[in-house]
């Protein structure tokens, strides 16, 4: 396997997930995410990073394997999705838990959920089980964009 194949396909996960821990962590401890009226389909916190690992593992397997059945272009824009998607997972934490920003985290969240419903697509072309290890990622995306805008719509 190519090593840009692999420093992609690990590397990017991983920086998405040290960035965005890094946002979460302070904010899910902050007064403000505290006083926030939760909806009733909101996990109990200790879900979140079983899942996140979960996730971030799956995206690593799903990217490695896709690339390896994509020509070198395929492959490169590939990357390019996944950076973006990564650039959208990490900046959903900072906008929701560090910048306590309601409206426009519920529009990260969709373009999350699109980006990784393309990402899923692209995957599944090159390797059927690539994009399937990509559908629960998806999914939870999915699930975020309502999770945020059931947040908002308590608070608002």
């Amino acid at each position: 396997m190519e090593s840009r194949t692999l420093a992609t396909s690990i590397g990017l996960p991983v920086a998405a997930a040290a960035l965005g821990s890094v946002a979460t962590a302070t904010g899910t401890r902050s007064a403000w995410y505290r006083t926030l009226r939760k909806p009733a389909i909101q996990p109990p916190p200790a879900v979140f990073p079983v899942v996140w690992t979960a996730l971030y593992a799956q995206i690593a397997l799903a990217s490695a394997d896709a690339q390896s059945h994509m020509t070198p272009e395929q492959a490169r824009a590939y990357r390019g999705k996944l950076a973006a998607n990564m650039v959208l997972n990490a900046g959903w934490c900072w906008s929701f838990f560090r910048g306590h920003r309601l409206v426009p985290s519920i529009v990260v969240a969709g373009a999350l959920a699109t980006s990784t419903a393309d990402l899923a697509r692209s995957a599944g072309k090159a390797s059927p089980r690539a994009g399937w290890l990509l559908v629960p990622y998806a999914l939870w995306n999915g699930f975020a964009t309502i999770l945020t805008t059931a947040i908002w719509r308590k608070n608002s």
